[in-house]
């Protein structure tokens, strides 16, 4: 038994997923918890760690089923090969990304970084940037802007900011 690579569809990793363990494959995929703004709300998904690809346990001995009913799956773009040989993965690869998928879930992946420069949308302070300080409660966020050529901290919504540049 090998680990192989599926490319999948567009954002459909987790259709894929989901199918092909429908048809009793033993199947992977790496996710991380990310901080995404959706309806002006700060919430964590399980984006994909990569974005298009998840790994099938597959045996190539002659018991071995066909190729067919995996690349015509719901979600499946085609089986990554260089060639005319399927991409295989070690082992020791799934092992260590599994490892460190279970350290992750405890501390998403944030969507602003301490330091980094942002851009307030909206209210009285739109289009000011700012330097992003800290997460401050659940929707909110520390930010330093200069305001009468003094630096301020404020707090505002998470949800307002967006990346400079």
């Amino acid at each position: 038994m090998h680990w192989y690579l599926i490319h999948t569809k567009p954002r459909q990793e987790k259709c894929a997923l989901e199918n092909l363990e429908r048809q009793s494959y033993e199947c992977y995929l790496p996710l991380l918890p990310t901080e995404k703004i959706r309806k002006r709300k700060l919430t964590v998904i399980e984006a994909p760690l990569f974005p298009r690809y998840l790994f099938i346990r597959l045996s190539l001995d002659s018991t071995f089923r066909s190729w067919a009913p995996i690349r015509s799956t719901i979600g499946v773009s085609r089986l990554v090969s260089f060639g005319n040989r399927p991409a295989q993965a070690d082992d020791g690869l799934i092992e260590l990304l599994k490892s460190h998928e279970q350290t992750l879930h405890d501390a998403p992946e944030r969507l602003f970084s301490q330091g980094e420069t942002v851009r307030l949308t909206g209210g009285a302070f739109n289009g000011i940037e700012g330097i992003y300080q800290m997460t401050d409660g659940e929707q909110r966020a520390m930010v330093l802007i200069e305001l009468l050529s003094k630096p301020v901290s404020m707090s505002v919504e998470t949800a307002s900011l967006r990346r400079a540049g």
